[in-house]
């Protein structure tokens, strides 16, 4: 687990990987696989503690090889963070345009990773040289508006493209802006922080 700065909702390792099994458990029920009856009422019966049913943004992220296979959220959320990660989880797997559903030879190879997000807040800046100066590396979490236009990287997208510039660059693509959008237009942007959760081996 890395924490990151303001979590809106402090979970500890123990609470995170109940997330990331329900995540896993979710997705396993929907391929229609098999679930030791014990482990899932275990599950369900710590999922009632009142920790999982605060509200917030949750991101369900999974990999395979180290490669994206799928990641949804929300940034924001009136529902439980164990609802939200149901949603996120089964969103990830079978609905995100990018990659073709999940089938039950890929889960067993998928890697899950689940994201709590504190409340987005405004970030005000003058020119790109002050959003450039405003950002925090490996700790924010940033979204970009313009119009109907928008988009969102979460803050372990810093691992892959470390550089602010980059950063923006590929976040103005992913909204279907010009790159270098974030040089020449008044964006709106906000930023967050995130707990995240990565699954240990043999978590199921």
């Amino acid at each position: 687990m890395q924490n990151k700065q303001d979590p809106i909702h402090e979970l500890n390792e123990a609470q995170g990987q109940l997330l990331v099994k329900l995540a896993r458990y979710t997705l396993m029920k929907r391929l229609e696989q098999q679930i030791q009856q014990d482990k899932y009422d275990s599950l369900k019966a710590a999922l009632t503690d009142s920790c999982f049913q605060q509200t917030g943004g949750v991101f369900v992220t999974l990999t395979l090889s180290g490669q994206l296979r799928g990641c949804i959220g929300n940034l924001t959320s009136n529902e439980p963070l164990e609802s939200g990660v149901r949603r996120n989880a089964i969103n990830a797997a079978f609905h995100d345009p990018r990659f073709a559903p999940l089938n039950a030879s890929d889960l067993e190879q998928i890697e899950i990773e689940i994201s709590i997000l504190s409340e987005p807040r405004p970030l005000k800046y003058h020119d790109g040289d002050d959003l450039l100066n405003k950002l925090r590396p490996n700790i924010d979490g940033v979204i970009i508006r313009q119009q109907a236009a928008s988009a969102t990287f979460l803050p372990q997208v810093w691992e892959q493209l470390p550089r602010p510039q980059d950063f923006l660059a590929h976040l103005c693509i992913k909204a279907g802006l010009a790159a270098d959008s974030w040089q020449n237009s008044q964006l709106e942007v906000s930023s967050y922080q995130v707990q995240y959760f990565e699954e240990h081996p043999a978590s199921s």
